[in-house]
């Protein structure tokens, strides 16, 4: 399992669609932060979000269960700031228990859900 977990891991390309099909919250167009702590330990996350003409802006805080993995839409992180929609963005990681991590990218605009998922770049 530790080839694919790291306590840092990196995301170049992410964006949140602006626009949605359907009802709320199900068919919202999202980014959801996919990490799974298959240690014995609860551990804590932080996320930085990065934009190409701003400063980055974080930490967001995220517990880790141990045993357990845990979906975090990227809409969702709001304190200290939102993540805008449609602006590209990056994103660090930093926990502190080896997690394995994922982005999911669910677009509903044009009234059917598009889904990628991407992994992580590891750090150490």
């Amino acid at each position: 399992m530790d080839s694919a977990t790291s306590t840092e891991w990196t995301f170049a390309a992410g964006m949140i669609p602006e626009r949605s099909s359907g009802r709320e919250p199900e068919n919202t167009s999202r980014n959801v932060l996919c990490l799974l702590n298959a240690t014995e330990s609860d551990g804590c996350a932080e996320v930085m979000i990065f934009h190409e003409d701003r400063e980055p802006v974080g930490p967001y805080r995220i517990s880790l269960p141990a045993k357990r993995v845990r979906h975090v839409r990227i809409n969702d992180l709001i304190d200290p700031q939102a993540v805008p929609y449609g602006v590209p963005y990056g994103l660090a990681i930093t926990s502190d228990v080896r997690v394995a991590a994922q982005l999911v990218y669910v677009d509903t605009a044009d009234g059917r859900f598009a889904v990628t998922a991407l992994p992580g770049t590891p750090g150490r």
